[in-house]
């Protein structure tokens, strides 16, 4: 595989988009009403059609367990679209207990914003400029492990193409998969390490 290929899937993959504070709407909304709008604004982040982003259920349990506040009237807030954005990209990674334990002292009483170590649009509007600059550095990081890759791989015979694609994509999801495992082991790392009140 050509490293712009490769460069143009993650480029395809829209990671470093994010869904801007001013868009999240700043009216109380109803349960539909939230999981439309999270399904438009994040469905590039779909892996096929049959996924979901979030559904009924997955604010209930939330809810339940202490990731979100309760609605008021049935209604969500920009502070619960907020947080249901960064539990959404929490756990791609983390389980909820681990969320709920990172969670829990940041923003202490669920109820309230008030008692909050650090505000939720602030946390979200971090989160967001971090996310765009990992990304950024995202693609020179495959670039450098694309041609570290490619030598390794040179004396693979060159008569059979699609052996030797098959062989470099074999590496790179396996190489792509070990840096995910780390980072998710350090995350987990310091919550138990500093999160984990217990």
């Amino acid at each position: 595989m050509e490293l712009n290929k490769l460069l143009n899937i993650i480029s395809e993959m829209s990671l470093n988009e994010n869904i801007d504070l001013k868009e999240i709407p700043n009216m109380d909304l109803y349960m539909e009403q939230v999981t439309s709008f999270m399904d438009d604004k994040l469905s590039h982040l779909k892996r096929n059609e049959k996924e979901k982003i979030l559904t009924k259920t997955m604010i209930n349990n939330y809810t339940k367990q202490g990731l979100l506040m309760p609605p008021n009237k049935k209604k969500y807030s920009k502070d619960h679209m907020i947080l249901m954005l960064i539990v959404y990209y929490l756990k791609q990674i983390l389980s909820l207990d681990d969320i709920k334990s990172l969670i829990e002292p940041v923003l202490n009483d669920m109820s309230t914003t008030d008692d909050d170590l650090i505000p939720l649009e602030d946390i979200y509007s971090i989160f967001s400029d971090l996310k765009k600059v990992t990304f950024e550095n995202f693609e020179n990081d495959i670039t450098k492990k694309y041609n570290i890759i490619k030598e390794k791989t040179k004396n693979i015979e060159e008569n059979d193409k699609k052996e030797k694609t098959l062989a470099e994509l074999f590496l790179i999801v396996i190489m792509l998969s070990a840096q995910a495992h780390a980072q998710k082991r350090l995350c987990e790392k310091i919550i138990d390490e500093f999160f984990d009140l217990k």
